[in-house]
């Protein structure tokens, strides 16, 4: 009995990991200033017809600390690849030069800073949100396995332990990724 107990403690250890590690993805997306190729892990390029991730048609290479140089595999892909860059949110100017293109991440103002750290911020509370329904629906696997009310109670504080560690590391991400966007 408690072998199954043990064995589901550790898929919703697994479950909220992977809740932190989508919130970190997630966070390599917004800039800061410092061109990272993971800015464009977003972006999916209509290939012969097939909404294509960008990094799966082109190299994308960092040649100076403000620019990205992204270099379709096919050159034919070239005008889509542009048009997926016009069309993201990301707000930055492509500029071809017949073999590929450049992006020059423009400095971040105060006020685009202050923006960004709302947008991390909120992306931090869906990450808490996520690990806690982790938990919830945790409790309520636990609750079904029938356990003595005393192991019970026991495995829903390591579940709620598992939970304080997990919100940590969010907020341990959210200030790292703020202090990132706010430092100049």
């Amino acid at each position: 009995m408690t072998e199954q107990a043990d064995m589901l403690l550790m898929e919703i250890e697994e479950k909220m990991e992977k809740c932190v590690q989508a919130l970190v993805r997630d966070f390599a997306t917004i800039r800061t200033g410092r061109a990272n190729p993971s800015l464009l892990d977003r972006i999916h390029v209509n290939y012969y017809g097939a909404e294509t991730p960008l990094k799966q048609v082109a190299s994308i290479s960092v040649p100076e600390a403000q620019q990205l140089y992204i270099k379709p595999f096919d050159k034919s892909a070239l005008k889509d690849i542009e048009k997926a860059i016009n069309e993201s949110d990301l707000g930055l100017p492509p500029s071809s030069d017949g073999v590929g293109i450049r992006l020059t991440l423009p400095a971040l103002t105060g006020e685009r800073r202050k923006q960004l750290v709302k947008e991390v911020e909120k992306m931090s509370e869906g990450g808490k949100v996520a690990v806690r329904n982790v938990r919830r629906d945790g409790n309520d696997q636990m609750k079904k396995l029938g356990l003595p009310e005393d192991v019970e109670t026991g495995y829903l504080e390591d579940i709620q332990k598992l939970t304080d560690k997990f919100i940590k590391l969010v907020d341990d991400a959210t200030k790292s990724k703020s202090d990132d966007l706010l430092s100049v």
